[in-house]
């Protein structure tokens, strides 16, 4: 049950009836009261009455009946107070309303031949939270794991793999890049061959293509292996990679063209979507087409977008992709709502901020190297207890942040069982859990007596509002945040309300308190271990 969504509709109607037109009641969760409404002073502006006025009629008029009591206060406020009856009565929770939407979730997005490392991190939980909200409000959701598996740089590697001289493990694929790369850089020959390697990739060349293939089937595995451990619900038939739109980059450059949509610049096809400009001023391009006829990722980004909507048939587009990327995706989308791909479709670009080391800098590690995920997921095995404290550590250091800032990664905080950690919240429902076991009572009627008890049963109604919030602001911190709250009010009560065991009303208050934690915690991806 949404009681701010409750109290809003009600309110609403005193406020069109005392205002003549629609007004946003604001309703708010309130120190001073339960919920609370401002939206008379905002009015008070607009219509040249005393806000305490406005209150008042507001309050006579609203019909709350069997919901809250309202008073004035202030300078025009309106404190809700929920009656207790609302608070205490079951109520099962539900998705939020609303129509159902095509969802395509793009996230994740390594690149074949080298390994997930920390880097991946933020996309790779950010998104797949996001899927599972998005499941769970009963959209058909379309996860994309959209792999950098063609380019120049695939020269190199496969010409490296064919070296007779030598035979080259991809067990470490880390290590199998970085020894390509230093061949290309500091031996001319190889540079030459694998610069050739490209042409007989792209042109379809068997013996290179069975190579590129090897290298893209080592590193799926490789992905999936660490998706596995993560929690992470992406699988094979997900992968997405840059080479399934080759064959469709022409027809994208023709369509362009054929729109007006597409200019030459230096021998280069162009975009150039209003309202972009470099740093000099001057319109900025979004380049299609190179001047060597090649293709670059803004090419595979648009053909990707042209089959999301066309051929999917998807009505919302989410990419969760970092900040630094946010021009580029707003030129994407601009060419494509120009093109009419994106006609009755959203697109939006998910950013998220960096993860830094506890010194402030980029994470790393002590040589300067980027981590691999999977060392990061070692280090978290042999911190934690167990991998589900670890990864839940992980995962919600991650999620409890704003998804736009940057958030320091500090293994004794996010491993600590006090305070706003994933162990906290784990512990909270390993202790509800333990609870019920133990009790030789049914859950009964709730009535409440204790502070304690009637802040936690306002503090279950908030579930709702807080997943609402986190699927339509893209902000899983939201629900994280909730579920932190809701563990705290659940420690105030347990310690403030005993016995528990031997009270049906208490043994009710806790079982809720648990189906909503293990719920949020699963719509966060956040595993739970079986005693802690």
């Amino acid at each position: 049950m949404n009681l701010e969504a409750l109290l809003s509709a009600r309110l609403a109607v005193a406020f069109e009836a005392v205002a003549g037109e629609p007004v946003d009641p604001a309703v708010r969760a309130s120190q001073h009261a339960d919920f609370q409404s401002g939206a008379a002073l905002a009015l008070a502006r607009t219509t040249g009455r005393a806000p305490r006025d406005i209150a008042a009629e507001v309050a006579r008029t609203a019909d709350l009946t069997g919901l809250a009591e309202v008073e004035m206060s202030g300078p025009g406020f309106l404190n809700l107070t929920v009656d207790d009856a609302v608070l205490a009565a079951p109520h099962p929770v539900e998705p939020p309303p609303g129509p159902v939407e095509k969802v395509v979730i793009d996230y994740s997005g390594p690149n074949v031949a080298k390994e997930l490392h920390v880097g991946h991190v933020r996309s790779t939980i950010i998104g797949d939270a996001l899927a599972r909200m998005l499941v769970w409000a009963g959209h058909e959701v379309v996860r994309v794991n959209h792999l950098g598996d063609w380019g120049t740089q695939f020269g190199m590697l496969i010409e490296h793999l064919a070296d007779p001289a030598g035979e080259f493990s991809l067990a470490d694929l880390t290590a199998f890049y970085r020894q390509a790369r230093v061949r290309f850089d500091h031996d001319p020959d190889f540079r030459t061959r694998a610069r050739l390697r490209v042409v007989a990739l792209q042109s379809g060349d068997e013996a290179t293509r069975a190579m590129w293939q090897r290298l893209v089937d080592q590193s799926e595995r490789s992905f999936v292996a660490d998706y596995e451990r993560l929690g992470i619900t992406l699988t094979m038939a997900d992968f997405s990679g840059e080479s399934s739109y080759q064959d469709q980059l022409a027809s994208v450059v023709d369509e362009l063209t054929a729109k007006g949509l597409l200019v030459e610049s230096e021998g280069a096809l162009c975009a150039f979507p209003e309202g972009f400009t470099g740093r000099d001023g001057e319109p900025l391009p979004l380049i299609v087409r190179k001047s060597d006829g090649g293709f670059g990722y803004a090419a595979t980004d648009l053909a990707a977008l042209r089959h999301r909507t066309r051929d999917v048939k998807a009505t919302r587009l989410l990419y969760v992709v970092g900040a630094p990327q946010r021009t580029h995706f707003q030129m994407v989308f601009a060419v494509g709502r120009a093109a009419g791909w994106l006609d009755d479709v959203t697109a939006e670009h998910i950013s998220f901020g960096s993860i830094l080391g506890i010194d402030g800098k980029m994470l790393k590690t002590r040589s300067g190297d980027t981590i691999r995920l999977a060392d990061l997921l070692d280090e978290s095995d042999a911190r934690a207890s167990s991998p589900a404290i670890g990864i839940g550590a992980i995962k919600y250091a991650d999620l409890a942040n704003d998804r736009r800032g940057d958030y320091i990664f500090d293994w004794d905080r996010m491993l600590a069982a006090t305070g706003n950690t994933g162990p906290y919240l784990q512990y909270a429902l390993a202790r509800i859990r333990s609870l019920l076991a133990k009790a030789d009572v049914e859950p009964g009627e709730v009535v409440l007596g204790d502070p304690a008890e009637r802040r936690l049963a306002l503090t279950l109604h908030a579930f709702e509002p807080a997943v609402a919030a986190a699927i339509a602001n893209r902000e899983p911190h939201r629900l994280a945040v909730h579920l932190h709250e809701l563990a705290v009010a659940f420690s105030t009560f347990y310690e403030k309300c005993r016995p528990i065991l031997g009270s049906p009303s208490r043994l009710a208050l806790t079982a809720r308190t648990g189906d909503n934690l293990r719920l949020g915690l699963d719509l966060l991806g956040i595993p739970v271990p079986d005693e802690m």
